[in-house]
């Protein structure tokens, strides 16, 4: 199963829906934003794309009613799973959260096979040692909204990944 991981899209919906089309067009059949989505209506056009969402929230919340109202009429394609989210997709168990302290703590545990943060808009895809003599592979997609975005180049960025054999590759969004 194909994913694609997304975060601080800060009230964007175009990139944000560009990024995710991409993702499809790949073969993703999930997506999970890591948080600073902010408004709910940043995410009317994602769900048209009828691709489930995974949302979490960040240290920019908005309107969490709102979100709430959206979950509800979205036929079950957006899931608002509050501060983190545990999640079981293509097999494989999943730890998201926005802040990266709380992702490498998490990775730590080995409890989880995949850990999704955000926050730094840098992204960034690697692997944590853990406490049971393994690693958990991290994934931080930076900021799919080109804010704050440490280049022009890497302005607009995604992470897809394959869940079957734990790949995943950053993606620079152009459209």
């Amino acid at each position: 199963m194909k994913i694609c991981i997304v975060s601080d899209s800060h009230d964007r919906a175009e990139p944000l829906a560009a990024a995710i089309a991409k993702a499809q067009a790949a073969g993703a059949q999930a997506v999970i934003h890591c948080g600073d989505l902010i408004g709910a209506n940043t995410l009317r056009s994602s769900i048209k794309l009828g691709v489930p969402l995974h949302v979490v929230h960040g240290n920019n919340l908005g309107d969490v009613m709102a979100m709430h109202k959206m979950m509800a009429k979205s036929g079950g394609l957006l899931t608002y799973h509050g501060q983190d989210a545990e999640l079981e997709l293509g097999g494989r168990h999943i730890f998201a959260t926005h802040f990266p302290h709380y992702g490498h703590a998490f990775a730590c545990t080995g409890d989880y096979d995949l850990i999704c943060c955000g926050h730094s808009h840098v992204a960034e895809i690697t692997r944590q040692p853990n406490i049971k003599d393994g690693q958990t592979l991290l994934a931080n997609p930076g900021s799919v909204s080109g804010i704050g975005a440490p280049s022009v180049d890497e302005a607009l960025i995604w992470i897809l990944g394959d869940l079957a054999d734990m790949t995943f590759e950053i993606h620079t969004l152009n459209y």
